[in-house]
């Protein structure tokens, strides 16, 4: 349960999910938000084009999740990635490219809350990325194995700039 000062109290997310029962869950998740629903394509690109957002959390699959993320972070909505069959390197990968805020495995769903309060608290990119690959690494450790983030260059790289950000001093 979110606490009265939570920074996403109040705010209007926008969920797109092809699947209902993953709208109706995530809906509940964020009871003390505004949630808008989406379940295709279309309809979100309506939503976004019409709406502002404090954040958008998107499936990738069955609803063009990266054409949506390339849109909802071009109007400077931060975006969360959500997703269960696109749960892999690649679709990380793109997320990351792509301007996403972080990314779970709909395994996850229950932590998205506590990742939005992040996202809404401030921080930065690297930051929430950081708590994003905190959440995830077992999850890509138990499919990909221990060292999947120095597999990949593209990942090695992003991991190492992470760790590096973080020693910075905070203003």
């Amino acid at each position: 349960m979110m606490n009265a000062d939570s920074p996403v109290r109040g705010k209007r997310i926008l969920i797109v999910d092809d699947e209902p029962d993953v709208l109706e869950t995530v809906r509940e998740i964020l009871d003390v938000c505004v949630v808008d629903q989406a379940a295709d394509f279309d309809s979100a690109m309506d939503c976004l084009s019409i709406q502002p957002y404090d954040a958008v959390v998107l499936d990738i699959q069955g609803v063009r999740g990266f054409d949506l993320l390339k849109f909802s972070v071009s109007k400077g909505f931060p975006t969360l990635m959500l997703t269960a069959h696109a749960a892999t390197l690649e679709s990380l990968k793109n997320s990351i490219n792509l301007g996403a805020a972080g990314f779970l495995p709909k395994e996850y769903m229950m932590e998205l809350k506590e990742l939005l309060e992040e996202v809404m608290g401030g921080g930065g990119k690297r930051f929430w990325w950081m708590k994003t690959l905190d959440r995830t690494d077992a999850f890509f450790t138990e499919r990909y194995g221990s060292d999947w983030k120095e597999k990949d260059a593209f990942f090695k790289e992003f991991h190492a700039s992470l760790q590096k950000e973080d020693k910075k001093p905070r203003e």
